[in-house]
């Protein structure tokens, strides 16, 4: 592991010479594998254009990210921002110092990559998702334009994945191993998935009972290691203490804050997706409408960019927990649900009025 290590803070550092002038694009493509993103860009934008699609990916970043935690807590992965600080391998400390930024302090940690895997897993989605549209109205003599299609899509892909993972080993959040770890992680959750095709009819139920697994096995999972004297939350204090800069630190990157979040959207949308408002709207007359759908869609985005100006206060971490988790919550509920019925409701005023 020390070998991985040492090899990959060289990557880090030669990265960091030679393509900081490309900072700005290597952390926009780290936002693009931000989980928080997956909620708030891509659910809300495939949801409204096909709902199995959009239930499926919010299924697979929750699962995936869970497993993600779990992995995590078992691998007991460092980061690399403080392995070369924490180290005894250079003598003298005599290892380059690692350049940080303002996305840099994760505080969970590092392997695998969390951010590379939800987002190989949801682009995995979508691009099978794609291709199986293409499938559906391409006629036999199409082959080479389904080849062509098949080849662009995942050309991309892998062009998403790479400039994800070079994005995070850049800032130097993770070492080269664990971002690689990650995509194959995400990739074999999102297969998992094509073949569960329950999911679409999951009633509320199945939703809690989810919920509730999920939430249980891993606080029972914490607590049994901590009986053991494991103590899964060790790497907190050593990002706050190799931080260059304390404002870099947030509290919704700790392994708990993770878990709640993932829970509330996924508690959420079994709620949505059960309601008379989803049923009156969606699965309306209006909902194969496309106009519907696109609207539903523009006004989606835009509520849930506003969901950025609402802070949850940080000063108590079991309360930043549980607003995180209904704030959460309130995504898929605004997207599923509120939204879409509140432009059903308008739209068959209209008619009434045109009437």
């Amino acid at each position: 592991m020390d070998f991985l290590h040492r090899n990959g803070v060289l990557v880090i550092q030669h990265l960091q010479k030679d393509y900081r002038a490309y900072y700005n694009f290597l952390n926009f493509m780290s936002n693009v594998g931000d989980p928080r993103n997956i909620f708030s860009i891509y659910f809300p934008l495939w949801f409204q254009l096909n709902q199995t699609v959009g239930t499926k990916m919010i299924w697979v970043a929750v699962i995936g990210d869970w497993f993600n935690l779990i992995f995590k807590w078992i691998l007991f992965g460092h980061r690399p921002y403080w392995w070369v600080q924490e180290t005894q391998i250079y003598p003298n400390h005599s290892s380059s110092c690692l350049e940080q930024f303002p996305s840099t302090c994760e505080t969970g940690p590092g392997s695998p990559s969390g951010h590379a895997m939800g987002s190989s897993c949801v682009w995995y989605v979508m691009v099978t998702a794609a291709l199986s549209h293409t499938v559906s109205w391409m006629n036999k003599s199409s082959t080479t334009l389904h080849r062509l299609t098949w080849s662009f899509l995942w050309s991309l892909f892998w062009l998403i994945q790479i400039s994800v993972c070079i994005s995070r080993v850049f800032i130097a959040t993770h070492f080269p191993h664990q971002a690689i770890l990650g995509v194959i992680g995400g990739m074999l959750v999102a297969e998992a998935f094509e073949h569960a095709p329950g999911i679409q009819t999951a009633s509320l139920s199945t939703y809690l009972k989810t919920n509730l697994f999920l939430f249980l096995f891993a606080l029972g999972f914490y607590l049994l290691l901590r009986l053991l004297d494991i103590d899964l939350l060790w790497s907190v204090p050593i990002a706050k203490k190799r931080c260059a800069n304390p404002d870099w630190i947030h509290i919704d990157t700790t392994p708990f804050a993770g878990l709640m979040r993932n829970l509330g959207v996924l508690f959420g949308l079994g709620f949505a997706i059960n309601s008379e408002m989803f049923l009156r709207s969606c699965r309306g007359e209006n909902g194969y409408k496309l106009s519907f759908r696109l609207l539903c869609a523009v006004v989606s985005l835009i509520t849930l960019q506003l969901y950025h100006f609402i802070k949850i206060p940080t000063h108590a971490e079991h309360l930043f927990y549980v607003l995180s988790f209904c704030k959460s919550a309130s995504i898929p509920l605004t997207v599923v649900a509120l939204i879409p019925y509140c432009i059903h409701i308008l739209m068959k005023q209209s008619v009434k009025k045109m009437n």
